[in-house]
């Protein structure tokens, strides 16, 4: 289930691409972009209505946040946090419902990876726009109080069944966001459950990839290329 995404821009690019949003003084995450096989537990950059900046007319602001969601309840955070939201228990699973009803995000990207289930090699696959052109899954966010007193944004991506392309591989797929509906998935609207829905698979693409991505190691351009199955399976 998608838990790896890439982005192939620059921050520069990103922030030119969605520039209804403030990049205010957010860096690069040290170079970090583009990123061809990003995994959870790292840090990307994020879409928030920003409330700290400007309370009385909160604006879309960029900001960064850690793929794994710590609720600011919780005393310490788990080994294993969950970096997925399903769309059926968002309203209902504690770990989620105040961040869905106040805390929605934006996270931008170029494509992310799903696998394929019931096969004794699992094999990724690439998934993107058919143009290629980026876009905004979407996600919720928290920000939580470290004993030392540092606070720590992280956010989730939520999830829902896949559309007719995606669910040749995997039943499940993140929400994928029209632009159109930015503004209200960021608004102070409690419940946006109309939009948690499978995207359109008629605008988007879907290829198989190399097995590398499936160890979080840091590779390049070379992880979207499309790999020959049939040459796969005639070696094997």
């Amino acid at each position: 289930m998608c838990r790896r995404i890439y982005i192939d821009k620059s921050l520069d690019e990103l922030a030119e691409i969605f520039s209804f949003a403030q990049r205010g003084k957010v860096d690069d995450l040290g170079g970090r972009l583009p990123r061809y096989n990003g995994a959870t537990a790292e840090v990307y950059h994020i879409i928030i209505q920003d409330v700290k900046r400007d309370f009385v007319r909160p604006k879309p602001a960029f900001a960064i946040a850690r793929w794994g969601l710590i609720p600011s309840w919780m005393e310490r955070p788990r080994h294993q946090l969950p970096a997925l939201a399903p769309r059926e228990d968002i309203t209902s699973n504690e770990l989620f419902q105040d961040a869905y009803r106040s805390r929605r995000c934006l996270v931008p990207v170029s494509g992310f990876f799903e696998w394929q289930d019931g096969i004794y090699k699992k094999q990724p696959y690439a998934v993107a726009m058919k143009d290629r052109s980026m876009f905004a899954l979407a996600g919720i966010w928290e920000e939580w109080r470290h004993p030392a007193g540092i606070d720590i944004r992280s956010f989730a991506v939520v999830t829902c069944q896949s559309n007719e392309m995606i669910s040749a591989v995997h039943n499940r797929m993140p929400v994928v966001l029209r632009p159109e509906d930015y503004e209200r998935w960021l608004s102070p609207d409690p419940d946006v459950g109309g939009m948690m829905k499978p995207f359109d698979p008629k605008a988007m693409t879907m290829w198989p990839i190399t097995r590398r991505v499936s160890t979080a190691r840091r590779i390049g351009p070379e992880a979207l290329r499309r790999v020959d199955l049939s040459t796969r399976r005639a070696r094997q």
